[in-house]
């Protein structure tokens, strides 16, 4: 018998359209913050004398705690209610991103970011809960996934261009005080507009949010220490081996816990297990792209905090084009043909930075990888996520839409350590980067992914999702 309640929705109090505006705000921040981290990357790890190591636990710590805790934030917007899960991780996510403004060593700074990573874990799966409540049918929703990737893309547009002009104007910390006053316009806009929806009965699945939590924490911290002590290290295998052991106790957690975080029956269908595979891949993809993309401008091309922002808005505004065509491409030739071609798109691009023979500043040629590599993200992103939730049934939007989101956190988090062990490792002892051995991984995640997408459904039925 399912535990679930009806919800009661009272009919908000403003314009559907302004708050989409407000709850998309909430991943305009996440997409916002994370640009101009990276943006600033160069800059914090001179200012605060950390290593390369050292600044990717910075920017892991994040996804880390963002990753783990997604699948409880899902959960928690079901049973709780997605409105006011949404407005307490708002205020959390603010509270830690003023305190990283005021760090003055790596310690500190990674400590606010795992707050920031607490708060956006209940924020981002609840905002997309309250979307789907806002627009209830495929149709719409399909075009509401549009406007939220639009919404991402224009968190990255802003973000590269903010995280360098503010870093070069104002310094570093200038980077985590300016998504205050936005999170609290969005926080003011959901309060006031956002659908009340009844939690349903149910308790939390403790030992499944705290298994997957540990699980990704061990296996990104084992990856990313590869590039210090190398990959056949105790320290190295010993985390690799305790996070996969964790994420397989996670599995037998929840095949046998009364109220999972995950009922694993959401796996039956082939387009949700398409989907999320699809997004952790290119979550890693996307991530660490952004990751060594400003440093490799910076050391390697010798561009300015502000002129690699710049060179950027072509990448990031590409995105928001993708993002926004995305629905009419999938309308025209079907979800199942538009994420391959997205991802053909996105692999060109790659393949094309990979073999870029620009040495210095700027070029016509790595605009071109920028502006493939952007739509394909752009179309990627959107049909997946579209994938991944249009279809879901009454109560399920917060478990779905965690998923997802998860998915490309997790994605983010293991496949940037992944990625920065191997690159580090591969330019030797002088503690810089291998940006080519980067770029190659980052194409290999692209063509994983377009394989996946490209597997043929099975005719098995599929299985109902139950929550004991």
């Amino acid at each position: 018998m399912s535990d679930q309640a009806a919800p009661e929705t009272v009919r908000p109090r403003l314009p559907r359209g302004v708050t989409m505006g407000g709850l998309a705000t909430a991943m305009f921040l996440v997409i916002l913050d994370s640009s101009m981290v990276n943006l600033a990357g160069p800059t914090i790890r001179s200012s605060l004398q950390i290593t390369a190591t050292g600044l990717t636990v910075v920017v892991d710590s994040y996804l880390v705690a963002f990753a783990g805790l997604l699948l409880l934030g899902g959960r928690l917007a079901d049973v709780l209610g997605a409105r006011k899960v949404f407005l307490t991780g708002m205020a959390v996510y603010l509270a830690a991103s003023a305190f990283c403004a005021l760090a003055t060593n790596g310690g500190m700074l990674i400590a606010g970011r795992i707050g920031q990573g607490i708060g956006a874990a209940a924020v981002v799966p609840a905002a997309l809960a309250l979307v789907l409540a806002l627009y209830p049918t495929p149709g719409e929703r399909t075009r509401a996934m549009g406007v939220w990737g639009a919404v991402a893309g224009a968190g990255s547009l802003v973000g590269v261009f903010l995280g360098g002009t503010l870093t070069q104007l104002l310094g570093w910390q200038a980077v985590f005080l300016t998504p205050v006053p936005f999170g609290l316009i969005g926080a003011i806009i959901a309060w006031r507009g956002a659908p009340r929806t009844a939690g349903r009965t149910g308790r939390f699945d403790a030992l499944g949010a705290l298994s997957i939590t540990v699980g990704i924490c061990a296996l990104a911290l084992g990856m990313v220490s590869a590039s210090d002590t190398g990959w056949t290290e105790p320290t190295t295998l010993i985390g690799i081996a305790a996070g996969l052991l964790c994420l397989f106790a996670f599995v037998l957690v929840e095949r046998r816990s009364a109220h999972p975080l995950v009922p694993l029956g959401v796996f039956a269908t082939k387009p949700v297990v398409t989907a999320n595979l699809v997004v952790l891949l290119l979550g890693g993809t996307l991530t660490s792209l952004f990751f060594f993309l400003p440093q490799y401008q910076q050391d390697v091309l010798g561009m300015s905090p502000l002129g690699t922002g710049m060179a950027q808005l072509p990448l990031a505004g590409m995105i928001i084009v993708g993002s926004v065509v995305a629905p009419l491409v999938a309308k025209r030739i079907g979800l199942t043909n538009a994420l391959p071609l997205a991802l053909v798109i996105l692999l060109a691009g790659f393949v094309w930075l990979v073999l870029d023979p620009t040495t210095n500043g700027f070029s016509a040629s790595l605009c071109g990888a920028f502006l493939l590599i952007g739509a394909g993200m752009g179309l990627g992103i959107v049909n997946a996520t579209a994938m991944g939730v249009r279809n879901s049934a009454e109560g399920e939007s917060g478990l779905l839409s965690g998923l997802i989101n998860a998915a490309q956190q997790l994605g983010g988090a293991v496949g940037l350590a992944a990625l920065a062990g191997i690159a580090i490792g591969a330019a030797g002892a002088s503690g810089g980067i291998g940006f080519t051995t980067a770029f190659l991984g980052e194409a290999t995640f692209v063509l994983i992914a377009l394989v996946i997408s490209l597997i043929p459904a099975t005719r098995t039925a599929p299985t109902p999702v139950t929550t004991r």
